[in-house]
C-alpha cells in the first residue's frame, strides 16, 4: 500500500512540476522575445525605453517598457515569480521521492562510487547549494563589460560539476543532478536577484527617489542567463529516458555539447525575435550542428566482437539465467525490488518470447550502455553483457 501511495505521489508531483515549469518557461520566452522586439518610436511617453506591437488571439497589444520604471506604479501590478518558485519546489520534491527514497537504485552505482544512501543524498544537497553560491559569486564579481567571458565561465562551472557528478553518482543520477543544479541556479536567480531588485526599484519609486539603474541591469542579466539555460536543462530533466546519454562513460562531455547546442539554438531564436538580419547570427547554426554531430558520434555504439564470435555458444537457457539474476527482480509480474509494485514500462522478462520481442530495447539499456540493472545492484559483468549482446545479435536483434 505504501508503494501504491508513493507511485501516486510521483504522478501528482511530476504533473504539477510540468504545469508550473511550462508556465515559467513560457513567461521567460515571452518576456525575452518582448524585450528584444522593442522599438524606438517617434512618439513615446516620457521615460519609455521602447514599445512593441503584438497580435494574438485576434487582438492587438501595444506594450511599453520603461528605461528604469514609470514615475507611478499601479496597484494592480502583476509579478511573475511563483512559477519559478513552484517549479523549484516541485522539482526538489521529485528529486527526493524518486532519487533520495530509492538512492540505491537510481542515485548510486557501486562501480562508480560505493556510497551509502545518506552520503549520496548529502553530496546531492551540498552540491546544489555550492553550485548556486559559486555562480552567484561569479556574477557579483564580474561586470557586463565582457558578457561572453562571463558566459564561458558559467559554462565551465556547469561542465565541472557534471564531471564531479559523473564520478560520484550513477549515469542517470549524474545527468539529473546537472539539471537540478542548473534549475536551482535559475530559480535562485529569480528569488535572490530578479524579484528583490524589482522590489527595490518599486520601493524607491514609492519613496519619491530615483531607482538605481544597476538593479535593472543585474536582473536583466540573470533573466537572459535563465533564458539561454532553459533548453539544456529541459533535456537534462528527461535524460533518464535515454540510456545513450546516461550510459555514456564521459557524461560531462555530452553535458558540454548539450549546453552548446541548446545555447546556440536559443540564440538563433532570440536574434530572430529581435529582427536581426541572419548574417549577424548565422554562425550559431553551424555551431549547433557541429556540436550535435559530435554528440551523435560520441554516443554511437561501438561494435563488439563478442556479438558475432560468441553468438553460437549462448543459448536461450543462458539468457533466461541472466535475466533471472539481473532483470526479473524488477521486470516480472510481481517485482521483488522494494522500489516497484509493477514492472517498469510493463515489461516482464521471464520468458524467451518477451525477451526476443524487446531485444533492441534490452540491447540499448544493458549491452550498449550499462544503465540496467539500475545502479548495477546485481553486479552484472561486462562478460555477461557481451553474452547477452551475442544472443540478441544471433536472434535478429
Amino acid at each position: 500500500m505504501l508503494n501504491f501511495a508513493i507511485e501516486w505521489l510521483h504522478i501528482l508531483v511530476r504533473w504539477f512540476h510540468l504545469v508550473v515549469g511550462i508556465g515559467w518557461i513560457g513567461t521567460s520566452f515571452f518576456f525575452i522575445a518582448l524585450d528584444l522586439s522593442l522599438r524606438k518610436r517617434a512618439k513615446m511617453n516620457p521615460g519609455v525605453y521602447g514599445t512593441a506591437w503584438l497580435v494574438h488571439g485576434g487582438g492587438f497589444y501595444n506594450v511599453e517598457k520603461y528605461a528604469v520604471a514609470p514615475e507611478e506604479l499601479p496597484e494592480d501590478l502583476v509579478w511573475y515569480r511563483w512559477e519559478a518558485y513552484l517549479t523549484f519546489v516541485s522539482g526538489f520534491l521529485l528529486l527526493t521521492t524518486v532519487y533520495y527514497f530509492n538512492a540505491r537504485a537510481y542515485l548510486i552505482d557501486p562501480s562508480v562510487a560505493d556510497l551509502a544512501p545518506w552520503q549520496a543524498i548529502a553530496i546531492s544537497v551540498l552540491s546544489l547549494l555550492v553550485g548556486w553560491l559559486a555562480y552567484d559569486g561569479l556574477m557579483k564579481h564580474t561586470t557586463n563589460d565582457h558578457p561572453g567571458l562571463v558566459v564561458f565561465c558559467v559554462f565551465l562551472m556547469i561542465v565541472g560539476f557534471a564531471a564531479l557528478f559523473s564520478n560520484v553518482f550513477s549515469g542517470r543520477g549524474a545527468f539529473i543532478h546537472v539539471g537540478a543544479l542548473v534549475g536551482t541556479m535559475m530559480a535562485a536567480n529569480v528569488f535572490r536577484v530578479i524579484i528583490p531588485n524589482q522590489k527595490k526599484i518599486a520601493a524607491a519609486l514609492m519613496a519619491g527617489e530615483r531607482p538605481d539603474p544597476a538593479l535593472g541591469l543585474q536582473g536583466r542579466q540573470r533573466s537572459i542567463h535563465n533564458n539561454y539555460l532553459t533548453l539544456p536543462v529541459l533535456l537534462m530533466m528527461v535524460s533518464n529516458h535515454y540510456p545513450l546519454l546516461t550510459g555514456h562513460p564521459h557524461g560531462w562531455l555530452l553535458v558540454a555539447l548539450i549546453l552548446i547546442i541548446g545555447g546556440m539554438v536559443r540564440h538563433i531564436l532570440n536574434r530572430h525575435e529581435a529582427g536581426d538580419p541572419f548574417r549577424k547570427y548565422w554562425w550559431a547554426l553551424p555551431g549547433a550542428a557541429v556540436a550535435l554531430a559530435l554528440a551523435v558520434i560520441a554516443t554511437a555504439p561501438m561494435p563488439r566482437s563478442a556479438d558475432v564470435a560468441d553468438a553460437s555458444t549462448v543459448t536461450d537457457a543462458d539468457v533466461l539465467r541472466l535475466t533471472a539474476t539481473h532483470c526479473v527482480m524488477c521486470h516480472s509480474a510481481k517485482p521483488s525490488h522494494e522500489g516497484f509494485t509493477e514492472p517498469p514500462k510493463g515489461l516482464a522478462f521471464t520468458d524467451v518470447d518477451h525477451i526476443r520481442r524487446y531485444a533492441p530495447l534490452i540491447k540499448m539499456q544493458a549491452v550498449d550502455s550499462e544503465v540496467m540493472p539500475l545502479g548495477n545492484e546485481t553486479g552484472m559483468t561486462r562478460e555477461e553483457r557481451d553474452a547477452l549482446g551475442a544472443w540478441i545479435a544471433a536472434n535478429g536483434g
